[in-house]
């Protein structure tokens, strides 16, 4: 993973008490946050996370940009006293993107990570604005969608998502309930695991059918996901290195390549001699002395 400033908004909503994700869809996604938060500080020590809620009353800023795991913990153990009513994801996204604006680091990546599990009470017309929006500024949002959602969530969540996307980031996770957990699940979707390895249709868990052979590292990360997450680190990781290591190389061989540069001997000599006298000058009778005519 690059460099990034990373904003993840839970569904604190009623519909987060729901329990046909183990423990409940609350604490699904608790467990769902620190897999990213570790994934995105692990990728690029230089990564920062923030947290925020989009429920109740209306959207709160948890913890602002951080590498602070246990303050993320925090964060969402607060939460857990505070689900009820409806989610206000426009005004979400908003709040998060302002929270991304005022990140010290600049040259981090601005990206939004959103948990849904409810209805969206926003029309298309606002949704399709609002993703215009967060585009142009250069931010990329991410959406895991989880729990029953109806046809008209997924429609809207489909046409954010289509406005919103771009060719370095932004993608829809759809994962519906299941034995495994929603963490499990994460690991294999285009959230943590780029484009390359995510089922079709931007579902979150593995297509059916394949073999272990289509695995990465040929490891069923729905089966081990922290392993999977470790390898994929250490990947990552070894990749870098050789690339520095490369560049090095490059450059010394750049600098070998340059002739070396010598100091002619008149160069080297005092300007003056022990007499007093111009280098190179030769005694009255010489025939090297200066003419003074």
């Amino acid at each position: 993973m690059g460099l990034e400033a990373v904003m993840i908004v839970v569904d604190n909503s009623e519909s987060s008490r729901n329990g046909d994700y183990t423990p409940t869809r609350f604490e699904a996604q608790s467990d769902a946050v620190s897999l990213i938060f570790s994934a995105i500080t692990q990728g690029n020590p230089e990564s920062s996370v923030g947290l925020m809620s989009m429920g109740g009353k209306g959207p709160e800023v948890l913890v602002t940009l951080t590498t602070d795991h246990g303050k993320i913990l925090e964060g969402l153990h607060r939460t857990k006293t505070k689900i009820r009513g409806e989610t206000h994801l426009a005004t979400g996204i908003q709040i998060a993107g302002l929270a991304l604006k005022h990140r010290q680091n600049k040259a981090q990546k601005q990206r939004i990570i959103v948990f849904t599990c409810s209805a969206i009470p926003e029309d298309d017309k606002t949704l399709k604005n609002l993703a215009k929006k967060m585009k142009k500024i250069g931010v990329n949002i991410d959406f895991v969608a989880f729990g029953e959602l109806d046809d008209g969530t997924t429609k809207k969540l489909t046409l954010f998502h289509e406005t919103v996307k771009s060719s370095e980031g932004s993608h829809l996770a759809i994962i519906p309930p299941g034995p495994g957990l929603l963490s499990d699940q994460l690991v294999t979707s285009p959230i943590l695991n780029g484009d390359g390895s995510a089922a079709p249709g931007g579902m979150g868990g593995a297509a059916e059918g394949g073999d272990s052979g289509a695995f990465e590292f040929g490891i069923d990360p729905s089966v081990d996901p922290e392993l999977a997450l470790a390898l994929r680190m250490s990947m990552e990781e070894e990749k870098a290195r050789v690339e520095k290591q490369n560049k090095d190389k490059a450059e010394a061989e750049a600098k070998a390549a340059l002739p070396e540069i010598k100091e002619e001997d008149e160069a080297s000599q005092p300007l003056l001699n022990k007499d007093g006298e111009a280098s190179g000058s030769k005694d009255k009778d010489g025939d090297d002395k200066m003419d003074t005519a």
